[in-house]
């Protein structure tokens, strides 16, 4: 690009795909999918057999899916089949969490969105429901490291409805829902009293509210609206099903096992979760991943229901 070429803002703009821009314009339901599960997640190829899955988990509740990421410095809201097959397929796929969107676009790099850059650009696209696995938090030790996911701030500040199921085990639950709290982020249980705990249907943390249906997350949603006031996230905070989760004896071993193993081999900063992770998918036998992916699918079944409930309204 010439210096003295005027800008262009249309060239970061993001990209939405024809069906996406369709449902949009007619008000129909449209459920943000994240792609950083699909290129950094799971093993190849079961990616991309995730991947397809979880997009007909969408349509089979008669919402569009919109898989987000980065292609060749253009943001795409939607992806077709050989753009899904490009993200699980290549190995040069970054990961891109909301800091690193202006430089990948700038730089014409390619790459898969986190929790918070999914979040924004669906959001600045016009979606309000996004799907994802667990959030990420404030994590174990913050008073000595200040470690905080960038999701957390990013959420204080977007306009959308996330459905999760809680966030990462591997934090530090009670001060992830207390910095929530301060920036403003509301938290309602989907049919449960108790936040959840990713691999777990429960953290053993309470929660203030309760719904029960996506009807009543909608009209929470509506409530928002209504309200006005600077804008934060809805966190629906639904559990893996009780038959579904990692079993919880099992789950706190391998937690202190791999807490002790980061400490031990001085693991710290971005390197700490990818690392735990790692360990508790091996040390469980794969069971851990397992539940990841149930809880996934429960999300993202739930939060197409929502969707739809708020196109409705």
């Amino acid at each position: 690009m010439s210096l003295n070429a005027p800008f262009d803002a249309t060239l970061y703009a993001p990209a939405l795909s024809a069906e996406v821009r369709a449902a949009l314009a007619a008000h129909r339901p449209v459920v943000a999918l994240e792609s950083t599960i699909i290129a950094h997640g799971l093993p190849r190829p079961r990616n991309l057999r995730v991947a397809g899955e979880l997009e007909g988990l969408v349509r089979s509740a008669g919402a569009v899916p919109a898989t987000v990421a980065v292609l060749d410095g253009r943001a795409r809201i939607g992806l077709d089949k050989a753009e899904l097959e490009r993200v699980a397929e290549d190995p040069g796929m970054r990961k891109l969490g909301h800091r690193d969107l202006a430089p990948a676009l700038a730089a014409g790099a390619s790459g898969a969105t986190t929790v918070s850059a999914t979040a924004f650009l669906a959001a600045r696209a016009g979606l309000r429901v996004f799907a994802t696995g667990g959030l990420g938090g404030v994590h174990r030790g913050w008073t000595e490291t200040q470690d905080e996911s960038a999701d957390l701030r990013l959420l204080a500040r977007t306009g959308i409805t996330v459905v999760c199921a809680g966030v990462k085990s591997i934090l530090d639950v009670p001060a992830t829902l207390q910095r929530l709290e301060t920036l403003g982020v509301g938290v309602l249980g989907y049919g449960t009293g108790t936040f959840p705990g990713f691999y777990l249907s429960s953290s053993g943390e309470p929660v203030d509210w309760t719904v029960t249906s996506p009807e009543e997350v909608a009209e929470v949603m509506a409530a928002q609206d209504a309200l006005g006031g600077p804008a934060a996230a809805l966190i629906v905070a639904n559990p893996v099903a009780e038959e579904e989760q990692l079993d919880p004896g099992l789950h706190d071993r391998v937690l202190a096992g791999a807490l002790e193993a980061c400490r031990e081999r001085g693991v710290t900063g971005q390197a700490v979760t990818p690392f735990l992770l790692d360990h508790l998918v091996r040390h469980t036998g794969g069971a851990s991943l397992e539940a990841n992916l149930a809880a996934v699918r429960g999300n993202v079944a739930l939060a197409a229901r929502i969707a739809t409930a708020w196109a409705a309204r």
